[in-house]
């Protein structure tokens, strides 16, 4: 009897525990809730300055969710077509890429096919001066794209000083819908292989991707290979319907778990496939997250393909969007996604902060091991490891710097400027004499042309100062520096092969349009050329 009692008032107590820190959890929201009504309350009433109410309030609110993900997110309404944007890639608008300095005009740097923007003549190079009659010289670049967006249908008026002739003139542009492909390119890129480069999972991605799919299987496709390298993803569902295409009807593609009991929900392929036989790469890098994980976690699970590259980001959370009141939204996470193996792939523990609020990644040492179709092991967290490892093509200091500050982009408009057409696309190749022209180009240029080592070398020398030892040294570090030291055209010219690519695909994207570039890229393209020869079997 009394042991009988024993076990009841443990059990009280358990439920009691249980019950307080549920009424703990709901007095502290309830607490804090309060709190902040007071000090809004107080400020609005005592605060010695007009109170900004719409910054402070939007400001507490980003700072609030910044404490638990980056996904989580608070969207007001005058940004709602901003989130359009990013579920159905879309948008109502000309349809170009463009290039803006703060005290320059607007130029046009990549007009798409077929957009309104081509349609009405503009081409890269051209200098829009007024939009709808309000000077482009002293407009922010996000207020120069938001002028040039609108409802399709409607006009927008741009007076355009023309590349290749310098004339001034109007040019009314009508507005139309603007659709960004998921499926960026697709073609055979050899006798027998079908390639599809898939930039992002918005609505009816599945559907176009089925679509080329079968197209390339009539024209003669016996291997496919879906290159997801800096896919950072979507929507779930459509990545449950690319896994339809290649997986028999019925299989677990991927199930979500939230925080509550009972939350587990499994997806599984609801329509025939394709084809379940063919061979199959992925390709996946660091930039491959969230819904490409799912597909290459469901291939690589299901032992369907062979995942090729290098690992994926680690995205395994799953958002929902939540309405809120005055036409806002809240895009929530809500749930962690797990491969049909029953791996997560996130890589990054948010729950578990660090005392300076930092978040660190899931230490290899951690991580669990689950088992494909087959029997093959692979691991959680940290992303999706693929089959077989492929490094990209790496590149010096100097090519990021021509790159990312803009050299190329700005010399491949003032090349677009002097040259009215290019050779058919198959049959282009950047010259040695254009290069020289580039050179000249990129010396009058201001960007950092060190070179990694260099870089390391100055940056040793500065810390060597620091600890009073650089006049000791004196005579080592100077025979270092004129070793380690470059001129500028000299390093360019060095650089030669690593830069055409880049030339070739810029210049490509200015006549031909995006297609093109792509085309002219996978020339380059060592990782695919690396998988095409590997084996596709286990």
């Amino acid at each position: 009897m009394r042991k009988l009692y024993t076990i009841v008032a443990i059990a009280v107590t358990f439920l009691a525990a249980v019950t307080a820190d549920g009424q703990s959890k709901s007095f502290r929201l309830g607490k804090w809730t309060e709190i902040h009504n007071a000090i809004v309350r107080e400020l609005n009433r005592s605060y010695v300055d007009s109170l900004p109410v719409d910054r402070i309030m939007r400001a507490g609110v980003d700072a609030m969710l910044e404490e638990l993900d980056p996904y989580t997110v608070y969207i007001p309404e005058e940004e709602n077509d901003d989130l359009q944007m990013m579920l159905s890639n879309t948008y109502g608008g000309i349809g170009a890429i463009i290039h803006k300095t703060k005290d320059s005009n607007v130029i046009i740097n990549e007009p798409y096919a077929d957009s309104p923007a081509s349609k009405a003549g503009l081409v890269c190079g051209d200098e829009i001066i007024t939009i709808d009659g309000v000077q482009a010289k002293g407009l922010e670049i996000k207020e120069s794209t938001d002028r040039m967006k609108g409802k399709p249908g409607t006009t927008v008026v741009f007076k355009v000083k023309k590349a290749r002739t310098g004339d001034t003139l109007d040019v009314p542009v009508v507005r139309e819908r603007i659709h960004m492909p998921d499926v960026e390119y697709a073609a055979m890129v050899d006798d027998t292989t079908g390639y599809l480069l898939l930039g992002g999972f918005t609505e009816n991605v599945g559907q176009e991707v089925r679509n080329k799919f079968i197209e390339l299987k009539k024209q003669g496709m016996k291997r496919f290979v879906l290159d997801l390298r800096g896919n950072g993803g979507g929507l779930m569902g459509e990545a449950v319907n690319i896994l339809s295409i290649f997986l028999p009807k019925g299989s677990l593609a991927v199930s979500s778990k939230g925080n509550n009991e009972g939350s587990l929900i499994e997806y599984h392929t609801t329509s025939e496939p394709v084809d379940t036989e063919m061979p199959i790469i992925v390709l996946i890098d660091s930039g491959s997250a969230s819904a490409s994980e799912i597909v290459a976690g469901g291939i690589q699970d299901h032992d369907r393909g062979v995942i090729m590259g290098t690992r994926s980001y680690g995205k395994g959370l799953v958002q929902s969007i939540r309405p809120l009141p005055y036409n806002g939204q809240m895009k929530v996470t809500t749930a962690k996604y797990y491969t049909p193996s029953g791996r997560c792939v996130q890589a990054i523990d948010y729950s578990n902060r660090n005392e300076d609020g930092s978040v660190g990644h899931i230490p290899d040492s951690l991580t669990k091991e689950f088992k494909t179709a087959s029997g093959r092991t692979v691991r959680d967290g940290g992303g999706i490891t693929p089959d077989v490892v492929i490094k990209p093509k790496e590149y010096s200091r100097l090519v990021y710097a021509l790159v990312l500050g803009g050299v190329i982009d700005q010399y491949v408009i003032d090349y677009s400027r002097k040259h009215d057409s290019l050779p058919a696309v198959d049959d282009f190749h950047y010259s040695d004499a254009d290069f020289e022209d580039f050179v000249k180009f990129a010396k009058t240029q201001e960007f950092d042309y060190r070179s990694s080592a260099k870089t390391l070398y100055d940056q040793m020398k500065k810390e060597l100062e620091k600890d009073g030892l650089a006049e000791t040294m004196k005579d080592e570090l100077t025979a270092l520096g004129k070793a380690l030291e470059m001129d500028k055209e000299k390093f360019i010219r060095l650089k030669k092969n690593e830069i055409i690519p880049f030339i070739e695909e810029e210049l490509a994207v200015r006549y031909w349009f995006q297609e093109a570039g792509i085309k002219v890229r996978l020339r380059y393209d060592d990782q695919l050329e690396e998988a095409l020869k590997t084996p596709t079997s286990f």
